[in-house]
This record gives structure tokens, sequence and C-alpha cells, in this order.
């Protein structure tokens, strides 16, 4: 079943990408909040991806790395899990910007012919890949 992102339903897997709603009372003023400042890190990328794939058969996670999935043009799905465990294996339509925690499996489909994401993560990223016994797709998830 597809989830809509939300801050709670997201919180085991990262954060959305916002500004607090706490601190919004001026409407005078800009208003600028860091939302992820890694300082053990050496350095930072941003990378852009435009997406074709409709079905995955591997996800990735990265153990030192925080990365996040800024959704810029089409329609995509991200699927995220904790564990190992197919059973364990959600899916979120990626409709909002949001930071991935380290450790966290993931992977990405396009529900339009192509979606383009920003991605921003560590300079350098280890990626471990679990390949996958069936395919994740958008048609499983309805």
């Amino acid at each position: 079943m597809i989830k809509k992102i939300t801050g709670k339903n997201f919180r085991r897997y990262g954060w959305m990408i916002e500004y607090p709603n706490q601190h919004r009372k001026s409407r005078k003023v800009n208003l600028f909040c860091i939302v992820v400042c890694e300082l053990k890190t050496r350095g930072w990328r941003i990378a852009y991806l435009v997406l074709r794939d409709r079905f995955i058969k591997k996800l990735e996670m990265h153990p030192f790395s925080l990365e996040s999935f800024e959704p810029v043009k089409g329609k995509s799905l991200l699927f995220v899990s904790k564990k190992r465990d197919p059973k364990e294996i959600k899916c979120f339509y990626l409709d909002r910007p949001v930071v991935l925690k380290k450790s966290i499996w993931h992977g990405i489909i396009s529900l339009t012919r192509e979606s383009e994401i920003k991605l921003t993560e560590n300079a350098k990223v280890k990626c471990v890949y679990w390949p996958l016994d069936f395919r994740l797709s958008a048609s499983q998830q309805q």
C-alpha cells in the first residue's frame, strides 16, 4: 500500500525537509532553518537523477551517509525498510523532500515517463545492495 509521507509515519526512516511550523509566526521577514548538519563527513555532493525505472529488483543503503530525495518533476514512489526483510518494506509517494537516515534500505521508481529528483549525500558514499527475489512496482502497491 502506498502511503502519503507525514512527519509521523516517515519518522522511522528519516524526516521531511520543511520549515518547522512552530517558528512561522512572523510573516514580515524571510525564514531560514538548517535542516541537516553533518559535521563528521568530509564534504557532501548534490546529484540530479532522471529516473525512468518502473520497477526495481534491488534496494540499497548507505551505512555512513544521510541522503536527501527532493522531487523536482514527475511522480515517484520511494521504497524503504529498516531491516533486510521483505515484509518490512514500506512504500511512500514521494511528493515532498525527505532525508533518509543512515543504513535505511531504499529504492525509487517513476510513475510517470520520467521523474527528476535532486539528491544530497556525502561526497563519498559506501553503497550496500540487497538483491530482491521479486520486483517492486506500483502495481503491487495498489
